[in-house]
C-alpha cells in the first residue's frame, strides 16, 4: 500500500480483496485505493482473515490472486505483473504445486528453459538450482541445468543488458572448488564438462562470450562485484543469494530469464500469434516495493518481446499478514 501511495501516478490496478485492502491502508496509514483500481478477486467479511494468522482461506485467496493477475497477463488485459511475496506453506495447502513464483510463471508461459538471475549494480549472479533443500543439491544437480543457467545468463546480458562481450564466472560447489577432488568430485563430474556444453552453445549462436570457471565460491563473488565478472552462475540457492543480498537486499532486481519455448495453445490469445515467448525475459521482480512500480511500467513500455508475460515481485515488505495482492500495470 505504501508503495501505491508513493507512486500515484501510475495507472496501476490491484488483484485482492476490497476489504483486506482497506484494512493495510489503515494500518499502513495511507488512503485507501479508489474502487477502479481494485479487482476484486474475493470478498471476505472483516472477521474473516486476521493478520498475522494466516490460514487455509488466506492461502487459498493467495492462489486466487495469483492465477486471476496471471490469466489477465497471458490476455493481453495489462502490460506488467507485479506481485507481492507468497506464504509458500500456506498456498501449498491451496493446491500450489510449485516451489515458487519463478517455476509458476514459466510453466503458465509454456517456457521449459528458465533460471532466475538476481542484478544488483555491483552484482549479478543466477542460481543453477532454485528452492531444494541443501542435502539434495549434490544428488540432484546436472550437467545439463549448469549449462543451461550458463547459456541463458550470458544470452542475457548480451541481449537484454547490452553486453557484447559478456563474462561469465561459475562457482564450485565445495570448498576451494574442490582442490582438485580432495573435497569433492563436483566440479570436475559436472562443472567442467556443463562449461565445454556452454561455450559449444553459445558459440553455435555467434555469441562472444567469456565463460569460465569452477571458481572457488567463497572469492567469485568479491570478484564479481570488483568488477571483473559481469554475473556469477550459482550452483545452489543460498550460494548465490547470500551474497547478492548482503550487497543488494534494496535495490536488486529478480529476472527469469527464459529460453525457447511457446505458451500453451489454450493460455495465449488467439489475435496475439506473433506474441507466443521465444528466448528473453519473462519475469522481474524488485526487492523493494517502493523501487518495483516505476520500472516495471517502465519495462513493459519497452516490451523486451513479451509484455503480456512482463511479472515482478516485490520480496522485502512481507505480506504474510494479510493474502498477497498482485499489482498490475496497464
Amino acid at each position: 500500500m505504501r508503495a501505491l501511495a508513493a507512486r500515484p501516478q501510475l495507472d496501476a490496478l490491484v488483484f485482492g480483496d476490497r476489504v483486506v485492502l482497506e484494512r493495510a491502508a489503515r494500518a499502513t496509514g495511507v488512503a485507501p485505493l479508489s474502487a477502479d483500481r481494485i479487482v476484486g478477486v474475493t470478498s471476505y467479511a472483516p472477521d474473516e482473515i486476521t493478520p498475522g494468522k494466516p490460514d487455509d482461506r488466506s492461502g487459498q485467496a493467495q492462489l486466487a490472486y495469483l492465477n486471476a493477475a496471471t490469466d489477465a497477463a497471458l490476455a493481453g488485459q495489462i502490460a506488467a505483473l507485479v506481485t507481492a511475496p507468497i506464504s509458500k506453506a500456506w498456498i501449498a495447502r491451496a493446491g500450489f504445486t510449485f516451489p515458487g513464483h519463478t517455476e509458476y510463471l514459466a510453466a503458465r508461459a509454456g517456457v521449459v528453459d528458465f533460471a532466475m538471475m538476481l542484478a544488483g549494480p555491483k552484482l549479478r549472479v543466477t542460481v543453477a538450482t532454485t528452492h531444494i533443500a541443501l542435502r539434495d543439491v549434490a544428488l540432484t544437480l546436472t550437467v545439463e541445468q549448469i549449462a543451461r543457467a550458463a547459456i541463458l545468463t550470458a544470452t542475457a546480458l548480451h541481449d537484454a543488458f547490452g553486453m557484447p562481450h559478456p563474462r561469465v564466472a561459475v562457482a564450485g560447489m565445495n570448498p576451494h572448488a574442490g582442490e582438485e577432488g580432495r573435497f569433492g568430485d563436483e566440479e570436475s563430474r559436472l562443472v567442467v564438462p556443463a562449461l565445454a556444453r556452454a561455450r559449444d552453445t553459445l558459440r553455435a549462436r555467434g555469441l562472444s562470450v567469456d565463460l569460465t570457471g569452477p571458481h572457488v565460491p567463497d572469492a567469485v563473488f568479491r570478484q564479481a562485484a570488483l568488477g571483473q565478472f559481469d554475473a556469477v552462475v550459482a550452483l545452489y540457492h543460498d550460494q548465490g543469494l547470500i551474497p547478492i543480498k548482503l550487497l543488494h537486499f534494496d535495490d536488486a532486481v529478480n529476472f527469469t530469464l527464459a529460453g525457447s519455448g511457446g505458451a500453451p495453445d489454450d493460455d495465449w490469445p488467439d489475435d496475439r500469434p506473433d506474441d507466443r515467448p521465444d528466448d528473453g525475459l519473462i519475469a522481474h521482480r524488485w526487492l523493494d516495493h517502493r523501487a518495483c512500480l516505476l520500472p516495471a511500467r517502465q519495462h513493459a513500455l519497452r516490451s523486451l518481446s513479451h509484455p503480456a508475460l512482463l511479472a515482478g515481485s516485490c520480496g522485502s515488505v512481507s505480506l504474510v499478514n494479510y493474502p498477497s495482492a498482485h499489482f498490475l500495470l496497464p
